[in-house]
């Protein structure tokens, strides 16, 4: 999860979806957890941009940082939406297969919104976020390290378990923000998190010795949790760890906690141990949960989906999940053609 650039008008206006009439790779690099798009144009010039479900975005755009237009010699205009004037590009020159689909009826037909710093924050040129993923059907296949857009008549596999996800709805009935809302288990208690696929962390010395996180240069991914729940986690099971200062993404002046917990479920799966990092109250209470159904208490993020090849269908409000690696049933489960409720699925 990255700071959140909508403006209100943007937020609000996510659309239907496009996804292809056949399944389609989406050209990558992985990084620790992370998966980053790698575009190609005509001209053999790339771009790299996260893919992030908790990031910025709106009306079917992804984000480009300013200094990628100017690399790239992209054309920008002023699209009017609302009362708001944005810039936009309208379209990126792909080379065939070193891309991923525009999405369709964008306002001003364009492509991509130009937001200044998303580069700084990513690393990278920018993201592909809460915007525009939802137009599609996401396939996160953490093993191989591959990322597909599914089909628009995709069908789970036997043996994959389904979780509801929670959204805002449009005046149409589609998605409103796009950014969706997963209930796991901890403790045998519901937990509604944010579903994050770039929910990023960056541990300490101290952090990276009690959680094992692999990092490329100190960079990796975590899962969320506001210091409410830290607190009460910390009250009711005295055993779980807890590190001080485990994490320094904003600098060692600002490091927060991290707790592992010993096992949690996630649509049916148990998987175990899960190290969450702590995040003001604030932060998820106040803007994210303002975008979200109902209020969140963190964010679920891809130290929890490593374990699975990740199925996000937006078009349906779901997440399916194939157990890969470090995951177990719960009892009693069904396979796709069916979800018994002990086995955890979400409410929508």
């Amino acid at each position: 999860m990255l700071p959140i650039l909508l403006s209100s008008a943007l937020a609000a206006t996510v659309g239907a979806h496009a996804s292809p009439s056949s399944r389609q790779i989406v050209p990558t690099s992985y990084e620790a957890g992370h998966f980053y798009a790698v575009g190609t144009t005509t001209e053999g010039k790339t771009l790299q941009l996260l893919v992030d479900s908790g990031g910025a975005g709106g009306s079917g755009f992804y984000v480009i940082d300013p200094a990628t237009v100017s690399r790239l010699e992209l054309q920008t205009s002023r699209c009017v939406l609302g009362a708001e004037t944005l810039e936009v590009i309208t379209t990126i020159p792909f080379a065939p297969g070193k891309g991923w689909p525009k999405s369709a009826d964008t306002p001003c037909d364009a492509t991509a919104l130009v937001v200044p710093g998303i580069g700084k924050v990513t690393g990278k040129d920018g993201i592909i976020g809460a915007g525009y993923m939802p137009r599609h059907i996401w396939t996160f296949d953490y093993p191989a390290r591959q990322l597909w857009i599914e089909s628009a008549d995709w069908k789970p596999d036997a043996g994959m378990h389904r979780a509801a996800l929670g959204y805002q709805r449009n005046s149409a009935g589609g998605w409103g923000t796009g950014f969706a809302r997963l209930r796991v288990q901890v403790a045998g208690q519901p937990l509604d998190l944010l579903l994050d696929t770039g929910a990023t962390g960056k541990p300490s010395e101290a952090g990276e010795a009690a959680s094992q996180a692999p990092t490329v240069h100190g960079v990796g991914v975590t899962s969320y949790i506001t210091t409410s729940v830290l607190e009460r986690w910390h009250r009711q099971h005295p055993g779980w760890p807890v590190v001080e200062a485990g994490d320094d993404l904003f600098g060692e002046h600002h490091a927060t906690r991290i707790i592992g917990v010993p096992t949690m479920q996630v649509a049916g799966w148990i998987i175990g141990p899960v190290w969450f990092t702590e995040r003001a109250d604030a932060n998820f209470h106040g803007s994210i949960s303002q975008l979200t159904d109902r209020q969140v208490e963190g964010a679920a993020g891809a130290n929890i989906f490593s374990h699975f090849v990740m199925t996000i269908d937006y078009p349906h409000g779901a997440v399916w999940f194939a157990c890969a690696s470090g995951c177990r049933a719960a009892e009693p489960i069904r396979s796709a053609s069916g979800f018994d409720a002990a086995s955890g699925r979400s409410a929508p």
